[in-house]
């Protein structure tokens, strides 16, 4: 039996200011109850920007194995396709990244109209946020295009 893939040929997708290994298509967003619906491709085999997740985030793995690392590069866990994970909010920086092909994952930010994320560079200092209006203003600036 053949395998299917998900078919992402339809789905704008973004690149994340100049964040490598990273694209985006915000679905929705729903201020009243805090919560950002998104869908996030990381590069395989690649790893992205150093981060902190502030806010509850839940994951479902659509396509490919979503790799987890700490903040040292080294890999601390694989979510395969088909797996959903409650991420609670942390201090613990990690980075994300594709397994052996791109890998698209479900996000669902709530829970805070706050900072959602912290940008680390690699001494762990903070060189940037995203917070509920940097992702009003992202998901504007997409549907306007």
């Amino acid at each position: 039996m053949p395998k299917h893939f998900f078919d992402d040929s339809h789905i704008r997708w973004h690149a994340l200011a100049d964040f490598e290994h990273l694209h985006y298509s915000i679905l929705d967003i729903d201020e009243h109850n805090k919560i950002i619906d998104v869908l996030f491709k990381f590069a395989a085999r690649q790893q992205i920007v150093l981060h902190r997740h502030k806010a509850l985030n839940k994951l479902f793995v659509i396509q490919g194995e979503h790799r987890i690392y700490q903040a040292d590069g080294e890999l601390k866990e694989i979510r395969a396709v088909g797996s959903y994970t409650n991420s609670l909010p942390s201090d613990e920086p990690h980075r994300e990244g594709g397994g052996d092909r791109d890998t698209i994952v479900f996000f669902s930010i709530r829970g805070s109209d706050g900072v959602l994320y912290e940008i680390l560079d690699d001494a762990l200092n903070v060189i940037a946020t995203l917070a509920m209006q940097d992702f009003i203003g992202l998901y504007k600036n997409q549907t306007q295009r």
